[in-house]
């Protein structure tokens, strides 16, 4: 059987590895054995990230409808259970970049709630 050489190949998946974790510091960007696992932990701290900023958003879109709900006279948890009464489907998001930024229509909902 002929021989196979794999230099070629492992050279381009360290080139790779190398490639992903150039902006990391030390070792973690220049030693193979410690990029890979860097990139491991780099991709668990993304995942992990990923998850994190959608609560982050959830929570930042609660305290803004908190704040435009008060200022119109009312609590949130009042606000929210009016909401589904009149089976007003629009989500935390939604409301939340209307209670910024068209202030009238957040307003109109508002009403529609009281009365």
């Amino acid at each position: 059987m002929a021989r196979i050489k794999r230099g070629v190949v492992s050279h381009r998946k360290h080139k790779k590895v190398l490639e992903l974790t150039k902006g990391h510091r030390g070792g973690r960007s220049k030693l193979i054995k410690e990029a890979k696992s860097s990139l491991l932990h780099a991709g668990q701290y993304a995942f992990a990230g990923r998850k994190l900023r959608k609560r982050d958003m959830r929570r930042l879109w609660i305290t803004q409808l908190g704040i435009a709900v008060k200022n119109e006279g009312l609590s949130y948890s009042k606000f929210i259970v009016g909401l589904k009464k009149k089976n007003i489907n629009l989500d935390r998001k939604i409301l939340a970049e209307l209670a910024v930024h068209n202030i009238d229509d957040f307003k109109k909902i508002v009403s529609e709630i009281r009365g």
